[in-house]
């Protein structure tokens, strides 16, 4: 490890950083802040990763953070990286992501963030398209798989790798040696570092973040210093985190919601960041580290619900019962408490009795210390959300996109009302248009999108930014999104149908994993399913159907007949152009890997209308068979 210390180094604490150490709402930009919080938590930990064997959790001080920042500023300074100069990271969470984007900040330059998960053509283009000189790279895979780029691309001169490397390659540097380079401008410069954070304005480009979209090239979002400021500062309105706060970081720092809920504004807060291994380990990250918040996307809780249902259906008959009924009592005086009722001497015992035998465990699968969640970047199903609260963990649902710097409305601990995205930022302007498209002004929506005016011009009108979706204000104040406006479903007969409605409402069964609803220019709506194996092995064990494998149990008919009912039970509320006429169930999970989601796992519908084209249009012909009375 490269270690900052001596008289030199120490020379820097002093007059210098006492024009860093104002209030955040006082200074100009994100480097600044951190410095702040450097200089008020010192000695504590600021960040955790885990050790090389994966067994325990090891610390970074705020001082070793600060270190490895300045150190890292330089080492880019010595390669001649400069003010609006395009520096990108392609990596997984950990560490190294936030020396590098502090590094680059520092100095005035841009951080271009590009998802360890991206095709060797995605990154190539965004490395085009941003005019990308230097690239940090995580591993030794990612290097290699990458390292055609230093050959290919027009504008790369140099990689720079967060591990180890057992021979030199040309054109790539290990973070280490540029720190080592790093400390060597320090030790003849001491001033240089804070020089160059004065330089930076509030104004000045702090990032372009390319939107993975569900179709077609991604746009470079251009957000500033002051984007991120103004949207930290209205978060901080609306959510309580402080130092006595742990976070657990998952979701990709290359996207927005997690550079800014789950990285500036919890380091902001001065909380402490824990790295999960990978979304795969998350359950176990939870129990190891115990957060006491965290930030995902809905299809975490998703999984969770139906974790949690299966280990309930597979339970013996006694636990299961009473599993249940304390669920039930939990729903019960989560609505009581929302309708501002009093709760009777027998309810309170029962919550009690319900809280000690079952509900406490529930939360214990989460660390047991988790006080809220944060949801963001796909609306989360109502039901799920007084599930959780149910079982004692408040999960506060946010709203915003990545041309925002996100937050535009979120609930928090004094207010929230499931179903909604709550209540927009202090900062922050929000209405609804005509059409019901939600529009938003303010200091946190973007500069534009780089190098394209068109596309600018499209959605920033009249100093108010069009976010394509669409909503609806309570007379609270509470927003409720509907759909993405493209995303409507006009039937034959002109009924406007915003799916994820219905895709909420049925994945708020513990029997579904996935559902993707279609019915665009059709007279009804059908839809394609993917089942939670463990749950519908529950469901059917009574009928001799344990011994089949799943690619037999899934075609069985007995399970069709299941999926119908538990579909139709779902859907009775909704109105009948509401309801799915017609299903199918596919085997293969929706997934990352397959291109089927985006980084944030919502799902590309037109990549999915795509792949199962025949599928859906065989539903429809069996619809059309039926009404012809030939089947």
């Amino acid at each position: 490890m490269v270690k900052v210390k001596g008289p030199e180094i120490r020379s820097r604490r002093k007059a210098e950083d006492l024009l860093l150490t104002t209030s955040a709402e006082a200074t100009q930009n994100l480097v600044q802040i951190f410095l702040d919080c450097v200089g008020r938590y010192g000695a504590r930990k600021a960040l955790l990763y885990k050790n090389p064997d994966k067994t325990r959790y090891c610390a970074w001080t705020w001082n070793d953070w600060r270190s490895r920042v300045e150190s890292v500023a330089m080492g880019l300074e010595y390669l001649g990286v400069s003010s609006e100069d395009r520096v990108g990271i392609l990596s997984e969470n950990r560490p190294e992501w936030t020396f590098a984007d502090f590094g680059i900040l520092s100095l005035g330059a841009v951080t271009v963030p590009i998802y360890p998960t991206s095709s060797y053509e995605d990154a190539a283009y965004i490395i085009e398209h941003a005019g990308i000189r230097v690239l940090f790279v995580s591993t030794t895979e990612q290097l290699t798989r990458l390292q055609p780029l230093l050959r290919d691309s027009p504008c790369l001169r140099q990689i720079i790798l967060f591990d180890t490397l057992s021979s030199t390659v040309s054109g790539v540097i290990v973070l280490e040696a540029l720190m080592e380079q790093g400390q060597g401008i320090l030790m003849n410069n001491a001033d240089l570092f804070l020089q160059r954070v004065r330089g930076v304005r509030s104004d000045d480009l702090a990032t372009i973040i390319y939107t993975s979209g569900t179709t077609g090239r991604p746009k470079g979002v251009m957000l500033t210093h002051r984007n991120f400021i103004e949207n930290y500062l209205g978060a901080k309105s609306r959510i309580r985190v402080s130092e006595d706060d742990l976070a657990l970081s998952f979701l990709p720092l290359s996207h927005v919601f997690e550079r800014l809920a789950g990285y500036y504004f919890m380091a902001f807060c001065g909380a402490t960041i824990a790295y999960a291994e990978s979304m795969l380990t998350v359950p176990d990250d939870l129990r190891m580290v115990r957060p006491t918040v965290a930030a995902s996307v809905p299809r975490l809780y998703e999984k969770m619900y139906g974790r949690i249902l299966e280990t309930i259906e597979a339970s013996p008959w006694l636990i299961k019962r009473i599993s249940s009924w304390a669920l039930r009592i939990g729903k019960r005086v989560a609505d009581a408490k929302f309708k501002g009722e009093g709760l009777s001497p027998g309810l309170v015992v029962a919550f009690v009795l319900a809280r000690t035998l079952v509900l406490k465990k529930l939360k214990a699968r989460l660390g047991g210390r988790i006080r809220f969640f944060i949801s963001g970047g796909a609306p989360l199903a109502k039901e799920l959300g007084e599930f959780f609260y149910a079982a004692g963990v408040l999960i506060l649902e946010g709203y915003g996109l990545t041309e925002t710097s996100p937050v535009i409305t979120v609930n928090s601990v004094e207010e929230f009302r499931f179903g909604t995205v709550g209540k927009r930022l202090p900062n922050v302007d929000v209405k609804i248009a005509d059409d019901g498209e939600i529009l938003t002004k303010g200091p946190c929506v973007m500069k534009g999108y780089y190098k394209n005016e068109d596309k600018t011009s499209c959605v920033l009108r009249d100093g108010w930014f069009y976010t394509g979706d669409v909503g609806a204000i309570d007379e609270a104040g509470f927003l409720r999104i509907t759909d993405r406006k493209k995303d409507i479903i006009v039937t034959s007969g002109g009924k406007n149908i915003a799916p994820q409605n219905v895709e909420n409402l049925i994945l708020g069964d513990g029997l579904f994993s996935q559902v993707v609803v279609a019915g665009d220019k059709r007279n009804y709506l059908i839809a394609l399913v993917w089942l939670n194996e463990a749950a519908l092995r529950a469901q059917v064990q009574d009928r001799c159907l344990a011994s089949l494998g799943i690619g037999e149990l899934l075609k069985h008919p007995d399970v069709e007949k299941l999926v119908d009912e538990h579909l139709r039970a779902r859907t009775q509320s909704l109105p009948r152009y509401e309801q799915i006429k017609y299903f199918a169930i596919v085997p293969e999970e929706l997934s990352l890997t397959a291109g089927d989601l985006t980084p944030t796992l919502k799902v590309k519908r037109k990549v999915v209308s795509e792949k199962y084209h025949l599928l859906i249009e065989g539903l429809y012909q069996k619809g059309d068979d039926y009404q012809r009375g030939k089947v």
